[in-house]
């Protein structure tokens, strides 16, 4: 497949069944073609899996190019190397219960901390928001601070293929005090440094949307600013939502470099299916708060 495909992750599980429903739906948004990859202990068993995901992808789309790999390794390394250059990458996940899935992870949450191509990440309870007569919910874009312009334009232009509204929510918390609601009442001074910063936080989403308005004019855009912990406030934004477009911010670990608490909750938690967007070098500011 060339650059510009979709690539999705399947292993016979009914979890990789949505995956590949939804990277099937992406493809045909895109006119692109779609690469199915297994990766197996040996190729043997490749085949019929390969081949009921390749009969199900066809049934629902006569017309769409499909490709298959059998890749022989780790299943996270197999679909990150396929979906190296590619316009899109597609995974399911199902979470592993309490201390194990903490400490194990999942194959999603490793490609998501690895992936250089943008991520769809679908849970097995997530309802099929999409059909055959049109797009439906609204494209929730969870914006961290003004770098994040890459997501943001991937955010657009994933609402312009979907011909649906973009809602954009940025969440912010002045580390000095608890959420509102639970802060007693600040001194002056620290009142009026609250209120500069949420000005400041205030303009966040208008700066980084402006330009975006002009080069998509036919998506619809509300955007929003509240004062809350991220990863409360996106999580809640996510009922009724299509997808969630949030930059897939990461920082070193033990085993490699591993998602940030925000995006690792949105994929845990959320109400809908989560598409991460990697952070480019020149967006990435050492020393900044992150996630």
């Amino acid at each position: 497949m060339t650059a510009g495909h979709v690539v999705v992750g399947v292993d016979g599980s009914i979890v990789s069944m949505r995956a590949l429903d939804e990277a099937a739906v992406e493809a045909g948004r895109r006119g692109a073609g779609l690469e199915i990859v297994y990766a197996v202990p040996g190729f043997d068993e490749a085949g019929p899996v390969l081949a009921s995901a390749v009969t199900r992808a066809r049934h629902r789309y006569p017309a769409l190019a499909v490709s298959t790999a059998a890749v022989v390794g780790d299943a996270a390394e197999a679909i990150v190397s396929r979906g190296r250059n590619a316009a899109l990458t597609v995974v399911g996940t199902r979470d592993l219960p309490g201390f194990a899935g903490r400490l194990f992870g999942s194959v999603s949450l490793r490609v998501a901390a690895r992936t250089q191509s943008p991520l769809l990440v679908v849970r097995g309870d997530h309802a099929a928001w999409h059909d055959s007569s049109g797009p439906g919910g609204d494209v929730l874009l969870g914006l961290e601070n003004d770098t994040d312009t890459d997501t943001a334009g991937y955010a657009f232009a994933e609402a312009a293929r979907r011909e649906a509204p973009l809602r954009v929510l940025h969440a912010w918390t002045y580390r000095h005090l608890p959420p509102v609601g639970y802060a007693p009442v600040p001194t002056s001074h620290l009142q009026e440094d609250i209120t500069r910063r949420a000005r400041t936080e205030e303009a966040v989403p208008d700066y980084v949307v402006a330009p975006l308005r002009e080069t998509y004019p036919q998506v619809p855009v509300q955007t929003r600013t509240v004062r809350s912990g991220a990863t409360h406030a996106l999580l809640e934004a996510t009922c009724g939502a299509a997808v969630i477009v949030v930059t897939a911010h990461r920082r070193p670990g033990l085993l490699g470099p591993q998602l940030g608490p925000v995006a690792t909750a949105l994929l845990h938690y959320s109400h809908c299916p989560v598409l991460l967007v990697p952070e480019t070098p020149q967006n990435s500011l050492p020393g900044s708060p992150r996630d």
